[in-house]
C-alpha cells in the first residue's frame, strides 16, 4: 500500500460520494462470495451508474480535475485531427462524425471549426458520453464557442443502431476500459482480484480462470521468451467487444483512437514487470486503485496489438499506427500553428508565439506526451489514407 500522505483530502460532498461507492463494491464482493475479479473493481469504480467516477459529477479535466488530456492542452490537437477527419469524410457525402467520451467539448469545438473552415462539415457530430456532469460541460462548450454549429451536434446514451458512414473518434477512451490483473509468480499463474479489508479494499490472488489461462497463453505465444516469474501485468478482456461494438456501427469510414499503449512484445516487455495500471488523484499519479474508490481515474496503458486483432475479427482493416508526434506533423501541426498564431496577433493578444511553442512541445516530444501516445487508424471502404498516418508507418510493430 502507498503513502499518500501529500496528497489532497477530499471535501465533504466528495468524502460522502466516496463512501457510496464503496459500500456499492463491498456490497458485489460479498455477494460474489468474498472476492472478485479487478475488472470488475474497476468497471464498478469507473462506471457504476450515477456514482461511479465518469459516471458522477466530480471534475475530472483542467486544473480542478485530476488530469489533463490533449485537446485542453491545445486547440492544435483537435485541428490536427480535424484534418484526418476531413480526408476521411471526403468520399462520403456528407457522413456522420461519432466521438466517444468527448471530455470537455474541446476537441468537437475545434474539429467542427476546422471542418466548416474547409467546407467538409458533417451531417451529423454524435457524442457517446456517460456522465451527465461531462455532457453539461460539452454542451455549454460547444454553445459558447461555436454558437452556429450547436444544431449540428447530438448526444446519445449508447451507440447508434443504424450504421453511418463517417468517422468515429476515441481519445483516452482505450485506457479506461476495465483490466484483468495477473501475475506469472512460484504457484504459477494467479487472478490478482480483490477482497474486503477492513473498511477498504486489498488485493488478494487466486488461481487463474481458464478464460485468463487462454488470453495469457496467446500473449506468450507472441512473445520471443514468454513471461519470467515474477511478472505482473494487466489484460484487458472487454477490449474485443468494444471494438466489434464500435465496428458494428461504422458501414464505412475510419476509426480513430489516440491512448498511450505499445504494441504487445514492447507491453510485455522483461522490463515491465509491474505492469502499467496507474491512478490519477488532483494531478498526481500513483498505483493504488484502492485509494478514494469513485473519486480517482483508474487506467492501464493499451495493448495495441490486441486493438489490431480485434479490428481484424471485426472486420477492419489498420490502416494506420505511430506515435502521436508523427501524425501530428503528418497532420500539419505547423500550419495549424501559423494559423492560431496569426488569429491570435490580429486579435492583440500577447506572447502568442510562446504559448503555442509550449504547447507543441507538450504534444510532440519524446519526454512528454509525443511517444508515449499513440495513434492507430482502422478502415472498413476506406479509400483514402487518413493524412496523419502519411509519415512514420509503425504497423510492422504490432
Amino acid at each position: 500500500m502507498e503513502n499518500h500522505s501529500e496528497l489532497p483530502a477530499p471535501a465533504g460532498d466528495a468524502r460522502a460520494h466516496g463512501r457510496s461507492i464503496v459500500a456499492l463494491i463491498r456490497e458485489r464482493i460479498i455477494a460474489a462470495g468474498g472476492w472478485i475479479d479487478f475488472s470488475e473493481y474497476m468497471d464498478l469504480a469507473l462506471y457504476a451508474p450515477g456514482i461511479g467516477y465518469y459516471s458522477a459529477g466530480s471534475r475530472k479535466f483542467g486544473a480542478g480535475g485530476d488530469f489533463v488530456t490533449a485537446p485542453e492542452i491545445s486547440r492544435l490537437f483537435g485541428r490536427c485531427i480535424a484534418r484526418s477527419v476531413a480526408g476521411a469524410l471526403s468520399g462520403f457525402s456528407p457522413g456522420v462524425v461519432l466521438e466517444v467520451g468527448a471530455g470537455t467539448g474541446a476537441m468537437a469545438v475545434e474539429i467542427l471549426h476546422v471542418l466548416e473552415r474547409e467546407a467538409a462539415l458533417p451531417e451529423r457530430y454524435l457524442i457517446l458520453e456517460v456522465s451527465a456532469d461531462l455532457r453539461e460541460r460539452q454542451q455549454a462548450t460547444i454553445r459558447t464557442r461555436i454558437p452556429g454549429l450547436a444544431a449540428r451536434v447530438e448526444w446519445l446514451d449508447t451507440l447508434p443502431e443504424k450504421k453511418f458512414d463517417g468517422v468515429i473518434l476515441a481519445n483516452e477512451v482505450l485506457d479506461a476500459l476495465p483490466v484483468t490483473r495477473f501475475t506469472v509468480g512460484e504457484q504459477g499463474l494467479l487472478a490478482d482480484g480483490v477482497v474486503v479489508a477492513g473498511d477498504a479494499f486489498s488485493w488478494s490472488p487466486r488461481p487463474a480462470p481458464d478464460a485468463l489461462r487462454e488470453m495469457v497463453r496467446r500473449i506468450e505465444a507472441s512473445l520471443s521468451d514468454g513471461l519470467s516469474a515474477p511478472y505482473t501485468s494487466e489484460v484487458c478482456p472487454s477490449l474485443p467487444a468494444f471494438v466489434t461494438g464500435l465496428a458494428g456501427t461504422l458501414n464505412r469510414g475510419l476509426i480513430l483512437f489516440v491512448d498511450y499503449g505499445l504494441p504487445r512484445r514492447e507491453y510485455y516487455h522483461p522490463d515491465r514487470s509491474s505492469g502499467t495500471l496507474r491512478c490519477h488523484y488532483r494531478h498526481r499519479a500513483h498505483a493504488d486503485p484502492f485509494f478514494y474508490p469513485g473519486l480517482q481515474d483508474i487506467t492501464a496503458w493499451v495493448d495495441f496489438t490486441a486493438v489490431g486483432e480485434a479490428a481484424a475479427v471485426a472486420g477492419l482493416e489498420v490502416r494506420g499506427y505511430t506515435t502521436q508526434a508523427h501524425f501530428l506533423l503528418a497532420a500539419g501541426i505547423d500550419g495549424e500553428f501559423e494559423t492560431l498564431r496569426n488569429e491570435a496577433d490580429a486579435a492583440g493578444k500577447m506572447r502568442p508565439y510562446l504559448e503555442l511553442t509550449r504547447q507543441i512541445k507538450t504534444l510532440i516530444m519524446p519526454g512528454e506526451m509525443g511517444e508515449r501516445f499513440k495513434v492507430m487508424g482502422l478502415g472498413r471502404g476506406l479509400d483514402v489514407m487518413p493524412v496523419g498516418f502519411s509519415g512514420r508507418d509503425l504497423r510492422h510493430l504490432l
